[in-house]
Order: structure tokens, then sequence, then C-alpha cells
């Protein structure tokens, strides 16, 4: 643990620096690519001197890297600027709750995908051979061939209309029953996934000398799985955990539009149509942050894991 956090240190110092080309490069792509917001917020309504004292106002008369210095100062200070589709509001208080109602969405979905695949995985590897090895596996990559598109009326006609379980549309939370169908219509084609990936680092994990030797040693299936297999084949795994949950702030355009779930996936999709300049730099701001965060804890994790990673660190 003493190699890991100037390891930590040294990543994070990095960070400033990354954020600050992210930043460059989305403003420029916004400034520089075709389109005005002064004409996005005008709309119908043509007033040239009014519209240049908002120009003004809002320092897009200035040369661009004297904007970009704006940007940066009052991204500083907090301010990611107004969105144009909802006037009058800072873009904080429209993206933020919208991403959190994606990432409650994503984070369900993501702990089916894993709780759901991984023992999978692990099942279909322990009977390499057998006919349960490809007919475990099989069932759920007939899920993942069904698009969403076509997964969503199917769970609302047999939830919905059939069994009158679960409400057609609506949010209320992570502990209401509305997020069941979005989150397995955004699950279930994941499980596969993860499901091949476990069964692959297992059976490589099983073939290794320590394997033999505990079992050698009289102890039981259950321990030699969960103790000496499954730790070591949770390495590949970390890395897909981290990238996903990265792309919890993303949303899932099908998902929340086809069950009404007011998320940030629907919301992206709309300010890119509209022209939303400063929604679509702060959603690629917080991207930027999720990953680099996500990148982070995935170095953590593989050091807590594997004590060789942190050998390796340690003497380098």
């Amino acid at each position: 643990m003493q190699g890991l956090l100037p390891y930590i240190l040294r990543r994070l110092l990095w960070t400033p620096v990354i954020l600050l080309a992210v930043t460059f490069i989305a403003f420029a792509i916004v400034r520089l690519g075709p389109g005005d917001p002064v004409r996005v917020w005008q709309g119908q309504f043509s007033d040239p001197a009014a519209w240049a004292r908002v120009r003004h106002a809002e320092g897009l008369d200035k040369p661009f890297f004297e904007q970009y210095a704006i940007y940066l100062k009052n991204l500083a200070h907090g301010r990611l600027g107004e969105s144009s589709i909802y006037r009058n509001r800072d873009v904080a208080d429209v993206i933020f709750p919208k991403v959190w109602r994606s990432a409650q969405l994503g984070l369900v979905a993501l702990l089916v995908i894993f709780i759901v695949g991984v023992p999978v995985g692990v099942f279909a590897a322990l009977r390499q051979g057998k006919w349960m090895d490809p007919f475990s596996i099989s069932v759920f990559l007939f899920f993942q061939s069904i698009p969403i598109v076509v997964a969503a009326p199917v769970l609302l006609l047999v939830f919905t209309v059939k069994l009158h379980w679960l409400p057609a549309a609506g949010w209320g939370g992570i502990f209401d029953r509305c997020i069941v169908m979005p989150a397995l219509a955004l699950s279930l084609p994941g499980i596969a996934g993860v499901a091949r990936l476990t069964r692959a680092t297992t059976l490589s994990v099983l073939r290794d000398d320590y394997v033999r030797t505990a079992r050698a040693k009289g102890l039981s299936e259950f321990r030699v799985v969960t103790r000496h297999v499954m730790r070591n084949s949770l390495l590949p795994l970390v890395t897909v955990i981290g990238i996903s949950l990265a792309t919890l702030v993303e949303g899932a355009f099908f998902a929340e539009y086809l069950f009404g779930v007011p998320g940030i996936g629907q919301f992206a999709f709309n300010a890119v149509q509209s022209r939303d300049y400063n929604v679509i730099l702060a959603l690629t701001l917080i991207l930027a942050v999720t990953f680099i965060i996500a990148s982070v804890a995935i170095d953590i994790a593989y050091t807590l894991i594997d004590p060789r990673v942190r050998y390796e660190r340690q003497s380098g």
C-alpha cells in the first residue's frame, strides 16, 4: 500500500490537464461549428439591437480564446451557463436531477447484470463439457439478441396489460416499482456478456496450480471456488464494472423514452437537436470527470485484489 498513494496522487495531478483538454476540444467544436447560440435563443423573434446586446452580455462578440477564458472563469465559480431549452435556469439546476435519475436506473440495471451474470458464468465454467454449459449461456444470448425497442413492448404487454403488476410509465425513485421494467430492459441484454467473460476467466483460473493444490488439500469445492477461483478471476471484471459505472450518467435514451423516465438520455438528445450549447458542454465535462474517477477506482481495485499488481507498482 505504500506505493499506491503516490501512484494515485500522480494520477490525480493529471486530472486538471485532462479536463482542460476536454473542455477546450468541446468548446472549440461547439463555438467553431455550424450554428449560433444567439440564433437558437431568439427563435421567431428578430430584434437585431436586442440580440446584439445579448451577444455582448454573453461575451459571444469576443475572440475565441477570450470566450474560452470567460467560460473557464465561470466554470471555476461553479457556473455552467444558462440552458436555451429552459430559459432563465442554470444548466446545473436542470442537468443534475436528470443525471441522478439516470444513474439510479443504470445502477439497478448494473446490479442485476452482475448479480445474475457472474454466478451464471461460474456455473457454466464448472460444468464445461456438459449440456448445461452452453445452455446456460445461450439463454441469455437470446435476450442479448432482442433490441430494447422490441423488448419494451413485450414487457409492457406482460406486466402491465396482462398481469397488471406494474405501471406503464412514470418515475418514483429507485425503490418504486416503476423502475422494474426499464431496469429489466437495460439489464437483460448485458447479462450474456458478463456471463461469457466470467466463464472465460474462471476456466483459465481453474487450470492454475494453486487451484489443484487447494483441491488436493481436501478443501470443499465451495471454498475452492469462492476463496481461490472467483477472487482471481475478478480482475477482468473490475475493468468492466468501472467502465459501466462511468457510463451510468449517460442515461439510456430508448429505455427512458419508452418507459417515461425523465432522465438525462432523452434530455441530452433534445439538447443536441436544439443546439443547447451550454448543456452539451456540461454533459461532456460530467462524462470526462466520471471516466477519470472510474479509471482511478479501477487501478485501486486492481491493487487490492491482486498483490502482484501492487508489487509491480512499488518496484516501478
